[in-house]
C-alpha cells in the first residue's frame, strides 16, 4: 500500500548526531520529496474562476468549502521565518449542481495592510520579530525596542462560526468576521472588548443549539489563567458579534510565569476537557522579546518531565473535577471527539510523546531539500490517535493502585494514585497498519451528528512528509483504516458532509484541497465517497494554492 517506495520508515529511537548537541531522530526515512514550491507565496484571485471537473461530484453538495492558510510569505525583501506566519489567504470553492467556482482574497487585516503600505514586516508574528524602523533615528529606534509587541491580527488558521456568523481566527485576540460569499472582511472583532482574555483558539465547539465554547489565557498579576468561553447562540440584534459572551471557569496554571500552550480542548455532552501539556510557554521571554529580538515561537519549550494533566469542567455550573487526572507526558495540537459512557469520560485526540514540533515548522526547514530535508522529518516525532477514558467519579472505597475502568473492549486505564488523584493511560485507535503512513493529524468527524456522542469513523492525514501526503479513514471497530494516495500530491484536512437524509454515520462526502510541488497550476478540490473512500470526482483549479490549515463547509440555504 506504500505507494513512495524509495521512502523506509524505522523503529522510533534515540540516534546520536555528530554536533554537539544531542538530536533525537524518531524515524529514519531518506529520500524524501523537495516540497518547496507549495510553501510560496501567491497572488490572490478575488473575481471567481471556473475549474475543469472530471468524474462525478454529487449534484445534492450545495455550497461553499472555505479554507484558511498562509499565502505570503515575504513581504518587500524581508521573509517570515515561520510556516505560522504568513499572511492569512482565505479561499472559497462555491460547489453547485455538480460543478465548482474558485476564488481567493487576502485577509485585509491591520498587519497585511501595514505590511503593504511600509514594505517591510511591521508587525511580528509568530517566527517573526520586527525590527526597528531604518527611517528613525537611532534614539527613537532605541526606545521602540522597549515597547510590548502588537498583537497580530493575520487571522490564517481556521473559519469558524458564532451566533451564525463566519470568522477567521487565529490565536490571539483578535479575528475578523468575514463574508462567505465575497470572501470579504467585514469587521475586526477583539476578544478582550467583552472578556478578560488575551486571545482564544483556532477551534471552538458549537452546540446543536448553536452556543459556542472556546478557551482563551488571561495574563493578571496573580499569574497566568485558563478560561473557559461561552458565546451565546444567536444575536440580539443587528451587527453583534460577541456581545453576552461570559467565563465559565478560570483555571489557574501549574506554573504561573509558563503557562503551557494548547491549539484546541475536547467537549462532550456535559463537559469541558482542557488539557494542560509540557509545551511551556515563558512570559517573561515573550513579553521582553522586542526588547531581546526574540520571537513568540522562541518562548516555546518542551519540558518532558512535567505530566500532562487533564482539567474537567462541568458546562452548565462551570465547577471542576476535584480529581485531578494525569498522564505522562504528551503533546496533542487536535482532539478527535469526546463523549460520556456509564460513569466515564472517553477522550480521543491525536497525540505524540514530544512536543518540539512547533519549532521545526520554520520556512527555511519546509523548503529544504535532499539530506537537510530527511533530517527535519526524522527529528519529528510522529503524531497518533489515542484514546484515554477519565472516571467521572471516585468512590472513596475505591482501592488505590488499581484499574477503575470496567468497560468493556478497552486497554485504558485509570490508576486511583491519591484520595483524588487518577493516573491514565492510552489505548491506540489504530493498528499497526497506520506506521508506514507516519501517524495522522487533522482529524475530522462527522461533527453536526455525532460530536460529543458516541462515533465509529474519523478521517485525517497520513504524515510521511512533513505534511499530509496522504487521506485516511480509520474505523475504530476493528482499528480498520481506508487510504486515498496518490504519489507527489499532498491533500490538505479532509471535511465530512452528510448527505440529505443520511441514516449511517459515514453516508456522505469528504473533500479535501490538493495540491503538489511538481507541476504549475496543478491543484484540485478532491471529492471521496466517505464510505468507500474512492474518488467520486476532482475540479481542477487554474491557479497555483499553498499547502493550507484548516476550513469548513458552508451549506447553501
Amino acid at each position: 500500500m506504500n505507494s513512495i517506495q524509495h521512502q523506509k520508515l524505522g523503529s522510533p529511537g534515540a540516534k546520536k548526531s555528530k554536533s554537539k548537541k544531542k538530536i533525537i531522530h524518531f524515524t529514519d526515512v531518506h529520500g524524501l520529496p523537495c516540497i518547496e514550491n507549495i510553501v510560496t507565496s501567491v497572488e490572490d484571485t478575488p473575481e471567481p474562476i471556473s475549474t475543469v471537473v472530471t468524474g462525478t461530484i454529487p449534484k445534492w453538495i450545495n455550497g461553499n468549502f472555505l479554507r484558511n492558510g498562509p499565502g505570503k510569505f515575504e513581504i518587500g525583501n524581508q521573509k517570515f521565518n515561520h510556516w505560522f506566519d504568513g499572511m492569512a489567504l482565505l479561499h472559497q470553492f462555491k460547489i453547485s449542481s455538480g460543478q465548482v467556482m474558485y476564488k481567493s482574497r487576502f485577509l485585509s487585516s491591520d498587519s497585511y495592510q501595514s505590511n503593504n503600505e511600509h514594505n517591510r514586516i511591521v508587525v511580528s508574528e509568530f517566527g517573526t520579530v520586527t525590527m526597528p524602523d531604518p527611517c528613525k533615528n537611532f534614539f527613537q529606534r532605541f526606545l521602540s525596542r522597549f515597547e510590548l509587541p502588537k498583537p497580530t491580527d493575520n487571522a490564517n488558521v481556521s473559519f469558524v462560526t458564532y451566533k451564525g456568523d463566519y470568522y477567521v481566527s487565529t490565536e490571539s485576540n483578535i479575528m475578523h468576521k468575514v463574508d462567505p460569499e465575497t470572501l470579504e472582511t467585514i469587521t475586526k472583532v477583539d476578544w478582550s472588548k467583552f472578556i478578560a482574555v488575551n486571545g482564544a483558539t483556532a477551534h471552538p465547539h458549537n452546540e446543536p443549539n448553536g452556543t459556542t465554547y472556546n478557551m482563551g489565557n488571561s495574563y493578571t498579576p496573580k499569574g497566568a489563567y485558563y478560561n473557559i468561553i461561552r458565546v451565546p447562540p444567536a444575536k440580539k440584534g443587528e451587527g453583534e458579534t460577541l456581545e453576552g459572551t461570559t467565563v465559565l471557569c478560570s483555571i489557574p496554571a501549574v506554573d504561573k510565569i509558563k503557562p503551557s500552550y494548547y491549539h484546541s480542548f475536547a467537549m462532550s455532552e456535559n463537559y469541558v476537557v482542557f488539557i494542560e501539556q509540557p509545551i511551556k510557554m515563558d512570559l517573561l521571554k515573550i513579553a521582553t522579546g522586542k526588547l531581546t529580538g526574540k520571537s513568540i515561537s522562541d518562548g516555546f519549550s518542551w519540558n518532558p518531565k512535567l505530566n500532562t494533566i487533564f482539567h474537567v469542567i462541568h458546562k452548565q455550573t462551570g465547577e471542576q473535577s476535584s480529581i485531578q487526572y494525569v498522564a505522562k507526558p504528551l503533546s496533542t495540537f487536535h482532539q478527535i471527539n469526546a463523549y460520556e459512557d456509564d460513569g466515564f469520560l472517553v477522550l480521543d485526540m491525536c497525540a505524540s510523546d514530544d512536543g518540539q514540533v512547533i519549532s521545526n515548522y520554520n520556512v527555511q526547514n519546509l523548503r529544504k531539500c535532499g539530506e537537510a530535508l530527511d533530517e527535519v522529518y526524522n527529528t519529528l516525532c510522529r503524531t497518533f490517535p489515542r484514546r484515554f477514558i477519565l472516571p467521572l467519579r471516585v468512590d472513596q472505597k475505591a482501592p488505590y493502585n488499581q484499574n477503575l475502568i470496567d468497560l468493556p473492549n478497552t486497554t485504558a486505564t485509570a490508576i486511583r494514585m491519591d484520595k483524588n488523584k487518577v493516573f491514565c493511560t492510552h489505548e491506540d485507535l489504530h493498528g499497526e497498519d497506520l506506521h508506514q503512513y507516519g501517524g495522522l493529524e487533522f482529524p475530522q468527524i462527522n461533527y453536526s451528528k455525532y460530536n460529543t456522542q458516541p462515533y465509529r469513523y474519523f478521517y485525517g492525514c497520513g504524515f510521511r512528509h512533513l505534511v499530509g501526503d496522504t487521506l485516511i479513514k480509520m474505523d475504530i471497530h476493528g482499528r480498520q483504516m481506508k487510504v486515498w494516495e496518490h504519489p507527489g500530491l499532498y491533500p490538505s484536512e479532509p471535511i465530512f458532509v452528510a448527505s440529505p437524509n443520511a441514516t449511517e454515520e459515514d453516508d456522505g462526502v469528504v473533500l479535501s484541497v490538493v495540491v503538489t510541488p511538481n507541476k504549475d497550476k496543478s491543484t484540485f478540490l478532491l471529492v471521496l465517497d466517505a464510505k468507500t473512500f474512492e474518488e467520486l470526482g476532482r475540479a481542477a483549479v487554474p491557479v497555483n494554492i499553498p499547502y493550507g490549515f484548516h476550513g469548513a463547509f458552508s451549506p447553501s440555504a
